[in-house]
């Protein structure tokens, strides 16, 4: 990219804006330089802020957004290619770093990526910088042959002068489209007339992902580079008392023993492993505090108390009076659910290098939003914006984990030490582990109230448990609630409830324990799908009726919902009799915008061994960019949902987590993989997101088939804890 002038920008506005600004966002895409071309790093002209055009015919489309393996990168460049109409056999991609958005006035947008919305969020704007590319090409084509542009068409990176034949590509016009004045207002393609969207094309980054060329945080190596290791309070909340460096003042390879915060103590050695033994060696006492009393067995006595109506708790979703329809119901059903604190237990464990020097500080790292990443750099740093940077490199895995920057921070005030010097900061696995950002912790009861005829008439949820942006984000906040504690039962927007109930209730009793909760792949859905979904599986049976055809008679008035639990019924081949000794259960649910929902075949020996035959999933995101990956998302989607279902559980002793490796936090082998069946049914209209979604349904999908096999009911997880095995 051109050198330019950045604007000197005070470090709290940065960081206050860019969280308030994606909302709203509105992104600009001319180029506010003037007459002269910008231009990327080899040279080649840039066409608008997301593409760079080079002589021979390349096109290097600019993405904001991280990938992680979820396969945005690709689908960014197939919404740009499309409606650029490039030849697609020719187009790499390119992250642009977050100190040049800022200073090019966030061009490119919100870097952030999570909650399911790195393509659902930018899809309008990243093809408008696609359409105002193509129009500024073939407008140069046609000043150059002196011909109307409404005579000029554009596909597969040629320009064709239609009256006389005359064609030329992209790249030779591109020095000259570079120069032009941006058009105020482009016309996007109507979804009849892609070509590019809704095709399975293959990603752009696997062969460096197999050949061993992707660079991953992990491997980044700078000259001169030492390696750091680090220890923070392994209780929440605690702090660094004391640490006697001079017990390991001789020991090989060690540089520096840095304290960070007020919670960590690093040690800087030449290589990482010299620099985790003496870690390990290195005398450290530590400050608890109060939370060293709090256990796992505490907190479910404060997230059950929670669950009497007695106590305070916001309304999420209402209609009619569900505690007097209880009150005076012929009969109801009564259930009481939980769920565990889960780690992301991403492949790769946080890590970052940071190069810091008394006029400029730059941070390599994988994350999953560049912009909060950089504002991290500026806090920790002290330096401004225009002398602060954070380069994206591929994470060895994010499922929400990698939206935080804590490990960013570290490795910036620990190169701060070390002017100068680049210092990889690499958490080992039981740093990791002790110190993620866990799926919140909730319990759930549900009363359910049927009349004579065994209708429902009446249903009360109450949740009790963490709230997740009453500690990440609590400006989202509505005068108090949550709104994310409702996704899935919410009353309306891309998480809404999908059921008529006459009589409705819920609401949820906010309760915070020490332990942090983060933005764990699916979140909220995950739980409150399971305690609806199982639950719903309840009433069914209560009222004596087929679990697909109960949820069908509430769900006259959702017919989104509907198709798609329609969809996965007649796969699953619900109406026809299973195989001997397999047996079927069926979940929906809407999340991130989509609706899913999925149906399970299992069998099951000695009454707590599983087999999973069959896992069908259907989805509704609106459109489909890449089928393929769609398809691949929703198998990852279930190799997530199984491995919480069955060894996903995070304890907590003396205030600290208990599982602090993969021997005690498990997940899914190869062979314990059941076969998975993707339906789309994409109805257009909307965008909703594929990463998440499908998780929710995999745990209640599996449940309610125990129950179909064994007539035992599981309101707990995981399953490890009952006992119960893959077979």
């Amino acid at each position: 990219m051109s050198k330019h002038v950045s604007p000197r920008m005070d470090r709290r506005a940065f960081v206050i804006g860019s969280a308030t600004l994606g909302a709203g966002l509105a992104v600009g895409l001319d180029i506010p330089f003037g007459p002269a071309v910008v231009r990327a790093a080899d040279g080649s002209p840039e066409i608008g802020a997301w593409v760079v055009v080079r002589p021979d015919d390349t096109v290097v489309i600019r993405i904001a957004r991280s990938e992680m393996g979820q396969g945005s990168l690709t689908g960014l460049a197939q919404l740009v290619a499309e409606e650029l109409e490039c030849d697609w056999t020719k187009v790499t991609t390119e992250y642009p770093t977050p100190g040049q958005s800022v200073a090019r006035k966030r061009v490119w947008g919100d870097f952030s990526t999570g909650g399911s919305r790195g393509i659902r969020s930018s899809q309008d704007y990243v093809r408008k910088g696609g359409a105002t590319a193509r129009v500024m090409l073939i407008q140069a084509a046609a000043d150059a042959w002196k011909a109307p542009v409404s005579e000029c068409t554009a596909a597969n990176s040629v320009i064709i002068h239609t009256p006389s034949g005359r064609t030329t590509t992209y790249g030779k016009v591109a020095e000259a489209a570079a120069k032009l004045t941006p058009p105020a207002e482009v016309k996007l393609k109507d979804p009849k007339d892609w070509k590019l969207i809704g095709k399975g094309v293959k990603r752009l980054d696997t062969v460096d992902k197999t050949n061993g060329a992707m660079i991953y945080g992990v491997d980044v190596k700078l000259p001169g580079m030492v390696n750091a290791a680090i220890k923070d309070c392994p209780v929440f909340g605690g702090k660094l008392k004391s640490f006697d460096e001079s017990k390991i003042a001789g020991m090989k390879g060690v540089k520096k023993v840095v304290k960070v915060g007020d919670t960590a103590v690093a040690v800087v050695a030449d290589t990482w492993w010299h620099a985790k033994t003496a870690l390990d060696a290195l005398p450290i006492v530590w400050d608890e505090g109060d939370n060293a009393k709090v256990s796992s067995e505490s907190i479910a006595k404060w997230l059950a108390e929670g669950l009497d109506n007695d106590q305070p708790a916001y309304v999420g979703n209402k209609n009619g009076d569900a505690k007097a329809a209880i009150a005076s119901a012929v009969k109801k059903v009564e259930a009481v659910y939980s769920y565990p604190y889960q780690n992301h237990a991403t492949m790769e464990p946080m890590n970052a290098t940071a190069l810091y020097s008394a006029d400029k500080c730059e941070v390599w790292c994988g994350t999953q939003n560049g912009e909060a990443a950089f504002a991290a750099v500026l806090e920790a740093s002290g330096l401004p914006a225009d002398k602060c940077d954070v380069h994206k490199v591929m994470p060895g895995g994010g499922f929400g984990r990698r939206g935080q920057t804590d490990y960013v921070r570290q490795a910036v005030m620990i190169a701060k030490a070390m002017p100068g010097t680049p210092v990889k900061l690499i958490w080992s696995r039981e740093e990791d582990m002790a110190h993620g950002r866990y799926h919140p912790i909730t319990q759930c009861k549900m009363t359910g109230a049927f009349d004579a005829d065994n209708n429902l008439v009446a249903l009360h949820y109450r949740l009790s448990g963490q709230s997740i942006l009453f500690s990440l984000r609590p400006e989202a906040l509505q005068n108090g609630m949550d709104p994310a504690a409702f996704q899935g039962v919410a009353q309306t927007g891309e998480a809404a409830f999908g059921y008529s109930v006459p009589n409705l209730l819920v609401e949820h009793a906010m309760r915070n324990p020490h332990v942090p909760p983060g933005f764990w792949r699916g979140v909220n859905v995950n739980h409150n799908a399971i305690y609806m979904e199982c639950f719903m599986d309840e009433l069914a049976q209560a009222a004596g009726q087929d679990p697909l055809e109960f949820r069908r008679k509430l769900m006259g008035n959702h017919p989104k919902h509907l198709a798609v639990l329609n969809a996965v019924a007649e796969k699953i081949g619900w109406t026809m009799p299973a195989p001997k000794g397999v047996y079927r259960g069926i979940a929906q649910v809407m999340g991130y915008g989509s609706y899913v929902a999925g149906a399970a075949e299992i069998s099951v020996t000695d009454g707590n061994k599983i087999k999973v035959h069959r896992i069908v999933a259907s989805t509704d995101p609106g459109y489909v960019v890449n089928p393929a990956q769609v398809e691949r998302q929703i198998a990852g989607s279930f190799v997530y949902g199984l491995s919480a279902l069955f060894y996903g559980g995070c304890t907590v002793k003396d205030g600290k987590i208990e599982q602090t490796n993969f021997d005690t936090y498990n997940s899914m082998r190869i062979n314990e993989m059941p076969k998975v069946e993707s339906v789309m049914v994409p109805s257009g209209g909307f965008w909703g997101g594929v990463g998440e979604p499908t998780i929710g349904v995999a745990a209640p999908a599996v449940l309610n088939a125990y129950f179909a096999a064994t007539g035992k009911r599981i309101r707990s997880v995981p399953l490890r804890d009952q006992n119960i095995t893959f077979a």
